[in-house]
């Protein structure tokens, strides 16, 4: 089934309920003016761009980029693309420029469904992305830089019908990048099929209902909202910078269209708790909240937990690019159950894994395993490389044979992904992750696991995250604590930051996790990944502070 077939079927089901809410504009007094799309408009809106790509010339396979701002428009042209056989190809701009340009080269578009800023860029450097000749501009402009206007677009699909491609499972649908976060950003193909099993996991597993209201704080998260007959609405926010989200935006949305599920990075409901916190706010309308990108602090759960009604919760789906969903766990049983074990050094549990998908834990190695005859499973609550297979887990990154190769095992005619992170499994066969892979510290002690030495120290009530960086060589890295003090508590003379790294030492040497460490340095404000905002990088903080511990 082509993933946009399931916008057909909930325009077929629930016609005119609406399927995208959108921030459209402002008044005098500041109030939003929402504008909507009913399912039937929106199925007929993409059957009319798929038509009018089509009569210009694209063919299945066909690579476009996609650079829209969120709003009916993106979700529209997603749905297009897919409805017209094409690879939609989604690259986060805020990764930077020279990224960006390296992903787009990458994938050697065919053309580009894009606002005026990124034509007009793309037409300055016309050395580039000479293969791109379907060009849609999405937006207002005086210059058309050879692009069809999506007027235009529209009209010529409502005048021309086309026949609309049949599409395999395995056929590719999408090419996603990932953040970046730990090397450079790399595409990930997405087929028909994947998109599908995605839907069909998610919605089973938490109970997701149609007539049910979502508030994606990313855009792409829409597609699997429009699959279950669910309406979205469009957050007025920059879902770049998701840690700079106004609370009061996403609380007008909630009260507006009574909202009963929501998604958004730890960064955003960071700022949305501390909003209900300090206004001792409550959330009754909603269901759920899901929270995904890197694990959610504990001081995060516990704010939107108290502003949530007692039969709601905040989940904490874990995955990544090339593989989601994996696990689930839901924040009342992190604080009721698995919080201690956490502040203690046991890592950060991810919950029990969804139906269909298998999880395994391996001996860890940076080596290409070819099949799993190769692999080592370890035993229950022994810590090693996650691995994981499931009808969900991508098969490729896009012209990275390399990539690829070291990134999956083959096992028959299967295959099993290799997350890059490191954890266990419990008796209760619910999986803890440990960290990156490639963040272990190989200190002269033996390994030590970046989450559960930084939970020891972040238990300190003054300290809003940590970093465990090594510095040095392989098997002899001096661990480096690094700590970002709470916003307004950050020791700012000599004397305060002895005594604040006192009362830290102090915690790190109550833990046999994290004796070893000697050297804690502080850091105003840790650089983080552009898509969530809260993946710490740090390789940047391990640079950072290879200059700074010879003065400690």
């Amino acid at each position: 089934m082509n993933i946009a077939d399931r916008l057909m079927e909930s325009a077929a089901i629930v016609p005119e309920q609406p399927a995208v809410i959108f921030p459209q504009s402002r008044d005098l007094l500041g109030r939003i003016a929402w504008t909507q799309i009913s399912f039937r408009r929106l199925d007929g809106y993409v059957t009319e761009l798929a038509c009018g790509l089509i009569s210009r010339g694209v063919k299945p396979g066909d690579r476009l980029v996609l650079m829209v701002r969120p709003s009916i428009e993106f979700i529209a042209l997603t749905f297009a693309v897919f409805r017209a056989g094409a690879v939609c190809v989604l690259v986060d701009p805020g990764m930077g420029r020279s990224s960006m340009l390296s992903c787009l080269d990458e994938t050697d578009p065919d053309g580009f469904l894009a606002i005026p800023q990124v034509h007009l860029l793309r037409r300055l450097m016309p050395w580039r992305f000479r293969k791109a000749r379907h060009n849609v501009i999405v937006g207002r402009s005086l210059l058309r830089f050879g692009c069809t206007d999506l007027r235009d677009l529209v009209r010529a699909g409502s005048e021309q019908a086309n026949t609309l491609p049949g599409m395999e499972p395995g056929d590719p649908a999408a090419i996603i990048f990932t953040s970046g976060s730990t090397g450079p950003p790399r595409g990930v193909v997405y087929e028909h099929g994947m998109f599908n099993q995605q839907v069909e996991l998610i919605r089973e597993r938490y109970g997701i209902r149609p007539g049910e209201t979502d508030l994606p704080g990313f855009p792409l998260f829409a597609l699997f909202n429009l699959a279950m007959q669910v309406t979205t609405v469009v957050p007025d926010m920059n879902p770049a910078r998701p840690a700079d989200v106004d609370p009061q935006m996403i609380f007008t949305a909630f009260e507006d269209h009574s909202v009963t599920q929501a998604y958004g990075s730890p960064a955003m409901w960071n700022r949305v708790g501390r909003a209900c916190a300090a206004e001792d706010r409550k959330l009754p309308k909603l269901n759920r909240i899901l929270s995904a990108g890197a694990p959610v602090p504990l001081h995060v759960l516990r704010r939107m937990t108290n502003a949530l009604s007692e039969n709601a919760d905040l989940f904490t789906p874990y995955g990544a690019t090339e593989c989601l969903p994996v696990a689930s766990i839901g924040g009342r049983e992190v604080l009721e159950q698995t919080a201690r074990l956490s502040a203690r050094g046991a890592g950060t549990c991810v919950g029990t894994v969804f139906a269909g998908v298998e999880v395994r834990i391996i001996a860890s190695t940076d080596g290409v395993i070819a099949n799993m005859a190769e692999a080592q499973q370890l035993p229950v609550g022994e810590i090693g490389e996650i691995i994981v297979r499931g009808p969900m887990a991508t098969r490729e990154y896009f012209r990275r044979p390399q990539a690829t190769i070291r990134a999956k095992i083959r096992d028959h005619d299967t295959f099993w992904h290799r997350m890059g992170d490191v954890g266990y499994l419990d008796e209760q066969d619910r999986l803890w992750f440990c960290g990156r892979q490639a963040h272990i510290v190989h200190s002269p002690n033996g390994p030590m696991y970046s989450v559960c030495c930084e939970a020891i120290l972040d238990e300190h009530p003054r300290i809003y995250r940590s970093a465990l960086v090594g510095i040095g060589r392989h098997g002899a890295q001096r661990p480096v604590l690094v700590v970002e003090p709470e916003e307004g508590s950050f020791p700012d003379s000599a004397a305060e930051q002895n005594a604040l790294r006192k009362e830290l030492l102090e915690l790190a040497a109550a833990s046999e996790l994290t004796r070893s460490i000697t050297t804690i340095l502080f850091h105003r404000s840790f650089p983080v990944d552009t898509r969530h905002n809260v993946k710490i990088r740090r390789e940047q903080l391990a640079d950072w502070a290879a200059g700074r511990v010879k003065d400690c």
